[in-house]
């Protein structure tokens, strides 16, 4: 795979991929500020699904669980520019505010498409990847351009960006039942449910008296099997959609649970559709 990452400082990167498509299920540590110069993105949150392409512009906030899946398009790369939104950069953008974020039911992500302050803010800083470097005190200029114009257009990002608390310990079921299509190190999971890894391990046990492996592997291919059975998607599509990582693990591990490959039941499920 040809990927290529150039950052002008740690908090901003110039994001490039040459391949066919690159997948990827990530929890971010910082919210992501993310302009789209070409290529297309999918991104599956566990109750929507998202897609970019060029001249759109998102924001994804940190600790939300979602499967990436990267395309070039029109014989153009998979190039976007990214800038990281850390804990650090925003307690001092927020200190002198009087801002108190709320628990908000907002959007998962929030979505910026062909803004024209947003594109010129972030398009300003694509020279300076021709540098060895950006100086520092423009980084930081940079992103505090970029909060400003984000309050600006959306005041309910502040429950986002000025919201430092770390996740709490919430109900394992109910988080797991939402969230076992992706595919993350238990430690992050742990984490997110505001655990230690060994207290995850127990309680997990506990509420589905069963190894955390175990039933993910298990419910994702329930998930799969419901996909190509309702849906009548390709294989390959739930493949990379339900927390697998290459197709033939996943079909091995679909034939293992089911008897049969994921490819016979959607040719069954065709052909019963014909009669």
């Amino acid at each position: 795979m040809e990927y290529q990452a150039k950052y002008i400082t740690e908090d901003i990167k110039l994001s490039c991929y040459e391949d066919r498509f690159f997948k990827s299920d990530i929890m971010f540590d910082h919210h992501m500020l993310v302009w789209f110069i070409s290529g297309e993105t999918k991104i599956v949150l566990a109750d929507a699904t998202y897609f970019f392409r060029k001249g759109d512009i998102f924001l994804i906030p940190r600790n939300q669980l979602s499967t990436i899946i990267n395309y070039p398009k029109d014989e153009q790369p998979h190039k976007t520019v990214v800038m990281h939104l850390s804990t650090e950069k925003l307690r001092n953008f927020y200190a002198n505010l009087d801002v108190r974020p709320k628990l908000s039911e907002g959007p998962k992500i929030f979505v910026f498409s062909n803004h024209p302050l947003l594109e010129s803010c972030l398009a300003s800083v694509v020279p300076y990847f021709a540098m060895e470097e950006l100086p520092s005190e423009i980084a930081s200029l940079k992103i505090a351009e970029a909060i400003t114009i984000l309050r600006s257009i959306n005041k309910e990002v502040d429950n986002v960006l000025a919201n430092f608390e770390e996740p709490g310990k919430i109900d394992i079921a109910n988080y797991m039942e939402k969230n076992f299509m992706f595919n993350l190190p238990l430690e992050k999971f742990s984490y997110l449910t505001g655990r230690s890894l060994t207290t995850f391990k127990r309680d997990f046990n506990k509420a589905f008296n069963s190894t955390p492996q175990r039933w993910l592997t298990r419910k994702r291919l329930e998930l799969a099997h419901y996909q190509i059975v309702e849906k009548r998607r390709k294989p390959i599509d739930v493949c990379y959609e339900t927390g697998f990582e290459n197709l033939s693990h996943f079909c091995f591990a679909f034939k293992k649970q089911f008897g049969y490959a994921p490819t016979e039941l959607l040719t069954q499920v065709n052909n019963s559709k014909t009669l």
